[in-house]
């Protein structure tokens, strides 16, 4: 398992009963997470007095439950910044999970820039991209990033995290648009891009109403991905949420796709560690694909 175990900002501290107890900077949120299937006894004090609690609806969905919460604030790592607010779906615009992939990509791109000595800039294409943390991320290590997603909000959100991590000038492209449609007028442009990173919701719709259910999906998205990418490409992300799509078939889809490149597969759970216990929380799973440079 990959663990994003670096984080000052954000920690696990217990887990219980369908729920996940948190800190996110100075704020204690308690929220709902399928994988927490056990019944442990609640000995934290910050079950007690959180700053907001999401109760999941029986009926779907849910709501939060408010007591001592900003209406919106900022954490850190390794120097970026995210502004984060409660909105639907337990959500608070960052999933901290993410940062295992933030660092192996960032080391990947530095290195790359360095290889270049000034030449062409690393182009990263970030596809699903929502609030733009592997956008800053990626930018903040050296690469020019087009952030694609095909909401609006999530758009301006991500700019709105650029600014906050001194990117606000950075080379990065922000487009509100279906990621699919988005890719196939780049191939017909003849545009190339060194790496992808792609984070797929399990079903969604684009700004016309376009469709997009994972399982039926994902196989022909990615191929088509691979004809965006240049000759030499540096890195192929896929983050997936959905319970279908585990490591090993993520493993064998970047396999299958990227087989034309030199370089090698490898796939993993994510997972935060539980500060309470030292126990870690499965999160999702990831998908890498990096080159193999023989120079």
């Amino acid at each position: 398992m990959w663990i994003a175990n670096d984080w000052k900002d954000y920690e696990v501290l217990d887990t219980s009963d369908g729920e996940k107890l948190e800190r996110w900077g100075d704020y204690i949120l308690v929220r709902p997470d399928p994988q927490v299937i056990w019944k442990t006894g609640r000995e934290h004090k910050g079950w007690a007095k959180p700053n907001a609690h999401y109760h999941r609806s029986s009926k779907g969905g849910g709501e939060w439950e408010f007591f001592d919460l900003p209406q919106q604030w900022q954490i850190s790592y390794r120097g970026l910044r995210f502004n984060l607010q409660p909105f639907s779906f337990k959500h608070t615009g960052l999933f901290p999970e993410q940062a295992v992939n933030w660092d192996w990509f960032s080391a990947l791109i530095k290195e790359e820039v360095v290889r270049r000595a000034g030449g062409d800039c690393v182009k990263v294409l970030n596809l699903f991209a929502y609030t733009g943390g592997a956008t800053v991320a990626a930018a903040a290590a050296g690469a020019a990033v087009t952030h694609v997603d095909a909401s609006k909000g999530m758009v301006s959100w991500a700019k709105e995290n650029a600014a906050a991590s001194g990117l606000k000038d950075a080379p990065i492209r922000y487009i509100v648009d279906d990621c699919q449609k988005f890719v196939e007028r780049e191939i017909r442009r003849g545009n190339r891009y060194d790496a992808v990173i792609m984070d797929p919701p399990s079903y969604g719709r684009g700004p016309k109403g376009e469709i997009w259910k994972i399982e039926e999906s994902i196989h022909s998205f990615v191929k088509l991905c691979v004809g965006v990418l240049s000759d030499s490409p540096l890195f192929f992300l896929i983050n997936s949420y959905t319970t279908g799509l585990q490591p090993a078939v993520l493993r064998y889809l970047l396999g299958l796709e990227m087989g034309r490149f030199l370089g090698r597969v490898s796939a993993e759970e994510i997972g935060l560690t539980v500060s309470g216990n030292g126990l870690v929380l499965p999160c999702g799973a990831s998908g890498r694909w990096e080159c193999k440079r023989l120079d």
